[in-house]
């Protein structure tokens, strides 16, 4: 067995892990990243947020050019679909986007190791890679082994016919007709892409709503706008099975006709990956749904180990992987450094797209905290009606006596740019009289926030 000392060992190649090894190699530490896969980035980079914008970016442009553009003046005839060439852009975007982490591992000399790790001791990992095996020493040791799809009862995978989003992300061909399990913005998402190329959609959601947990309003009005896209959604629609019957998929819901269709993504959440990374040999506990407890400094039981990202929960979000990956670092380093759990935005790359960050009206109503609401209408914005994208709104939230910036939640075009605005306000402290006063260019989509701040105060120009 080869040995190898290091200051910092990090357990996983995704977005928590990668961030955490450059943060820590910039300040001056000796640092190893280790990821099972041959490509660093984790779920976000290879199968999940990058190839799924991808393919919501590609399949948006098919469905316009295929019948959005006659009223911008712009006919097209005979529009034909090459699914082999935009899942080749997508792998191109992949295969980018990873190999410029090994470029920014080489800049700030991270060590990395492909191959599978496990925690020998409190401050050890033994790495397999291929026959070797390689023990790493560390001082400190980070957990960022992120997630995976979630699974359900009854329903049978195959990865092919009956699988996850990763097998969605490469169906060989458009299905004719495709079921969703689970309403939430994977299930959007990849939902949205194949009826844009051509699928019958039907989402089966166990709730009585779609997006459950985000903005109640926002989420009726996508609800009707997704609709009207074609999608078909069938809410408090309990799975009770889904298995591949003489080549097609029948799925049962209880109370319902079955459903014959020829794929089902099921998309059901996602769960962490802290099974098979030896936390039993470190004497590190889960809970009952696998995630691990830290403290503020996102220290486990076993001081000299941490972790972070989709293993501890909360907002299983890339981003907010990130931002915990340099605050523990930088703590481990004797840096004062902070994270506003209340300022985490969160995005729906669906078209019109949806961005949310702090408080919705249902949780303010529970805490029983007074607010007042701003509305900003798309259709009452210039930049907007330019780019054809009128549906849509801007909702801010505010204390009512304070006036501080609550929570912020739009749907409408370009919403996940929109919402960097309202993360920044928020985290500032800001109050919606602050976003009024301040001065934003003319035509633009963030004239929305301005807007809905002035109605914060009944003194919005331009609704009707």
């Amino acid at each position: 067995m080869i040995i190898v000392e290091h200051d910092v060992v990090v357990l996983g190649g995704g977005p928590g892990g990668y961030v955490a090894a450059i943060r820590a190699a910039q300040l001056g530490m000796n640092v190893a990243c280790i990821d099972e896969n041959p490509k660093f980035g984790g779920t976000c980079l290879r199968i999940g947020c990058i190839p799924s914008k991808a393919l919501l970016e590609s399949s948006h442009l098919y469905n316009d050019i295929k019948s959005g553009l006659s009223n911008h003046g712009i006919v097209v005839g005979n529009v034909q679909l090459d699914l082999a060439a935009m899942m080749k852009r997508k792998d191109q975007v992949v295969q980018t986007l990873t190999g410029g982490i090994d470029l920014l591992f080489k800049k700030n000399k991270v060590t990395p190791y492909r191959g599978n790790g496990q925690l020998r001791d409190a401050n050890s990992v033994v790495v397999q890679i291929g026959d070797e095996t390689v023990q790493l020493i560390g001082k400190h040791i980070i957990l960022a082994t992120g997630s995976r799809p979630a699974t359900m009862r009854g329903v049978e995978e195959d990865g092919d016919l009956i699988g996850n989003s990763t097998a969605a992300l490469a169906y060989p061909s458009v299905p004719e007709y495709l079921t969703v399990i689970g309403g939430g913005y994977i299930g959007l998402e990849l939902g949205s892409v194949w009826n844009r190329l051509g699928s019958k959609v039907v989402v089966l959601e166990a709730m009585d709503r779609m997006l459950p947990g985000m903005d109640q309003e926002l989420s009726q009005l996508a609800f009707r706008i997704f609709s009207r896209q074609g999608i078909e959604f069938r809410l408090n629609s309990w799975v009770e099975n889904a298995r591949v019957e003489n080549g097609k998929c029948v799925v049962r819901c209880k109370g319902a006709e079955p459903i014959l269709c020829d794929r089902v993504l099921l998309a059901a959440g996602r769960v962490p990956n802290s099974v098979g990374i030896g936390l039993e040999s470190v004497g590190i506990a889960t809970d009952k749904r696998g995630f691990i407890t830290v403290d503020s400094n996102y220290k486990t039981s076993t001081p000299s180990i941490y972790a972070l990202g989709d293993l501890v929960g909360g907002a299983m979000l890339a981003h907010k992987a990130m931002d915990e990956a340099v605050v523990c670092v930088e703590r481990i380093a004797g840096i004062h450094s902070h994270f506003n759990y209340d300022c985490i935005p969160a995005i729906v790359y669906t078209h019109p797209e949806i961005a949310t960050v702090g408080k919705t009206e249902e949780q303010l109503k529970e805490a029983g905290i007074v607010y007042k609401k701003g509305i900003g209408a798309y259709g009452a914005n210039g930049r907007a009606r330019t780019l054809g994208e009128i549906e849509g709104r801007v909702k801010i939230l505010a204390d009512a006596s304070s006036d501080r910036v609550l929570g912020v939640h739009i749907i409408g075009a370009r919403a996940g740019d929109l919402i960097a605005e309202a993360a920044v306000a928020i985290e500032f402290g800001a109050s919606s009289e602050d976003i009024a006063r301040s001065c934003h260019a003319h035509p633009t989509l963030a004239e929305t926030l301005h807007e809905a701040a002035l109605d914060v105060d009944d003194r919005a120009i331009h609704s009707a």
